[in-house]
C-alpha cells in the first residue's frame, strides 16, 4: 500500500532532498535527451511525479508537494479521487472508446451538463463533442459561428488565452507565441479588455470597465471604423494565462446587449472557469447573461481524462454532418468520470466549497495588503493571482515571480505564473481542498512572497516572455 492510497496519512507538504533529487534528476535528463524543446512544466517544475492523492503529489525522491497547479486546472476534484478511479476502473472494463455513437453513458453524460446550465438555455442548447482539447472546441465554436453567419471576422480581447493551434492561438493576445509562426489566421481584430487596474487605454481605472465596452460599441457601430460585424465575439470571463484578470460586471453585460443587437454570437470560452472553478458552475452565471456558445473542457471529467465540448443555441445548428469531426470525441472514460463528479459535486456541496475556500484565500492574501511589490490580489471562487510589480514604477516584476514560484516548490507548494511578463503568481486549487490544505499553501506563498521580496531592494530584470 502506497501512502497516498489513504488520504489521511498526508496532512503537510515536506521536501527532504534537493530539487531536483537524484532519481527525478535522471528522469529530467533523459527527458530533456529525448522530447521536444516546447516542454514547459519541468522547467518550473524540477521533478518527476510518483503519485499523486487529493491535494499533493510526491516525486520519486520522496519529496510531497501541495499541487495548487492541478494539471493547469483539469483536476477538479484533486489527484485520483477514489470515487472516480473506481468509476473509470469500471467503465474501462465495459466500453472506452465509441466515436459519435450514442451510448448510456454518454446520453447520461450529456444530460448532466445541460441540467447545470441555468433553467433559461436547457431547452435551447445543443451540444456538440470536439475533440479532446479546448483549443480544438474554440475553432469548433469559431467554426460553428461562421457558417452560421456567413460572416468571417472575429473579435477578440486584449489579454485572451484560448489555445496553441493556429486559429486558437489567432485568438490569443500572446505575442511571443505567435511571433516565430509567419501566416497567422487572418480576421482576428482585438479590442481592450477591462483589466482596469492597468487600463489599457491609459484611462482612469475607476472608469475603464465603461471606457472599453464604449469603446468596442463605438467601433462596431460605426460605418468607417474598418471592422464588418463580425462572425463571433470571443471572450474570457476570467483570464487565467493573461493574469487570472476578471472581467468587469458592466463590460460584459454590455458587451452581451451589443452583440445581441448586432446580431453577434457571443462566445464565452469556459475552458480554465468552467465545471465549477469560480463557485459556480460557469463563469457567466455571475455576470447575469446567457452566451450563445460555451466552450468548456478541462475540469469536465473531474480526473483529468479529456474531453471537449460546445454548448450552443440551436437556431446556430447549421453544420452539415462531418463538419467538425475528431477521433478521440467519444472517450467513455471520460463520460463516466464526469458524470461521477457531477454527482459527488451535488452531493458534497463542492460548489459551497469553492465559495467558502475562496473567502479564506482572499482572506489570508489580505495579508499582503502592505507588501510594497504586490500590486493586485485578485481571484473568483479557487482561481487567484497575485500581480507582482516594481513599487517605484509599476514594471511587471516576472523575475520576482519566478523567485517566488521556485521559493514555494522549496517549501512544498506548487503554483503556476501567468499574465504580463509572467509577473502574477496563479493557484488553481482542487475544488474540494481542505481548509487546512489553503491555510498551510497561504503560509508558504505569504512567506515566500515576503521573503524574495525583502531581497530584491530594486527593480529586477523581467524579459517579455509568453505566459506560462
Amino acid at each position: 500500500m502506497t501512502m497516498f492510497q489513504q488520504p489521511d496519512t498526508v496532512t503537510r507538504p515536506h521536501v527532504d532532498s534537493e530539487l531536483p533529487g537524484p532519481r527525478s534528476s535522471e528522469l529530467l535528463a533523459r527527458q530533456d535527451r529525448r522530447e521536444s524543446n516546447a516542454r514547459v512544466y519541468p522547467r518550473h517544475f524540477p521533478i518527476a511525479v510518483d503519485e499523486g492523492f487529493g491535494s499533493f503529489v510526491r516525486d520519486l525522491d520522496g519529496n510531497v508537494f501541495i499541487d495548487f497547479l492541478g494539471g493547469a486546472g483539469v483536476l477538479s476534484l484533486g489527484h485520483n479521487h477514489p470515487e472516480l478511479v473506481r468509476t473509470v476502473a469500471d467503465q474501462l472494463g465495459r466500453f472506452t472508446h465509441g466515436l459519435d455513437f450514442p451510448t448510456p453513458v454518454k446520453d447520461a453524460f450529456t444530460e448532466a451538463q445541460l441540467s447545470m446550465l441555468p433553467p433559461g438555455m436547457r431547452e435551447r442548447t445543443k451540444l456538440h463533442f470536439c475533440g479532446p482539447t479546448g483549443a480544438n472546441a474554440v475553432e469548433a465554436a469559431v467554426k460553428l459561428c461562421k457558417t452560421a453567419t456567413g460572416r468571417a471576422d472575429i473579435i477578440a480581447f486584449q489579454g485572451g488565452f484560448h489555445g496553441g493551434t493556429h486559429a486558437a492561438m489567432a485568438l490569443s493576445g500572446t505575442v511571443a507565441q505567435k511571433e516565430p509562426v509567419p501566416g497567422g489566421v487572418p480576421g482576428v481584430h482585438f479590442f481592450p479588455y477591462s483589466y482596469c487596474s492597468r487600463c489599457p487605454l491609459g484611462l482612469d481605472p475607476d472608469t475603464c470597465d465603461t471606457n472599453c465596452v464604449g469603446f468596442l460599441e463605438r467601433s462596431l457601430n460605426d460605418s468607417l471604423a474598418g471592422i464588418p460585424h463580425p462572425a463571433a465575439v470571443v471572450l474570457e470571463l476570467v483570464q487565467g494565462e493573461g493574469g487570472v484578470v476578471p472581467a468587469g460586471p458592466e463590460f460584459v453585460r454590455r458587451t452581451r446587449a451589443l452583440t445581441r443587437d448586432l446580431d453577434i454570437p457571443l462566445v464565452i470560452d469556459e475552458v480554465q472557469t468552467g465545471g465549477g472553478r469560480t463557485g459556480t458552475w460557469f463563469a457567466f452565471e455571475q455576470y447575469g447573461i446567457e452566451p450563445d456558445v460555451v466552450v468548456a473542457s478541462k475540469a469536465l471529467s473531474g480526473i483529468g481524462a479529456p474531453v471537449a465540448l460546445i454548448l450552443y443555441d440551436e437556431r446556430l445548428d447549421v453544420w452539415a454532418p462531418g463538419a467538425h469531426t475528431g477521433t478521440f470525441r467519444g472517450n467513455q472514460l471520460a463520460f463516466a468520470s464526469g458524470l461521477e463528479a457531477i454527482r459527488i459535486f451535488r452531493r458534497d456541496d463542492v460548489l459551497g466549497n469553492v465559495r467558502r475556500r475562496g473567502d479564506q484565500i482572499g482572506t489570508r492574501l489580505a495579508e499582503l495588503k502592505d507588501q510594497p511589490w504586490v500590486r493586485e490580489v485578485r481571484g473568483r471562487g479557487l482561481m487567484w493571482g497575485i500581480e507582482l510589480a516594481d513599487p517605484r514604477d509599476g514594471r511587471p516584476a516576472g523575475a520576482l515571480a519566478a523567485e517566488v514560484q521556485t521559493r514555494a516548490l522549496r517549501h512544498g507548494l506548487i503554483v503556476e505564473l501567468g499574465g504580463r511578463d509572467d509577473c502574477v503568481v496563479r493557484m488553481l486549487p482542487p475544488l474540494n481542498v481542505t481548509a487546512e490544505v489553503v491555510d498551510i499553501a497561504c503560509t508558504i506563498l505569504v512567506d515566500a512572497i515576503a521573503e524574495c521580496a525583502a531581497a530584491t531592494p530594486t527593480a529586477p530584470t523581467t524579459p517579455t516572455t509568453a505566459a506560462a
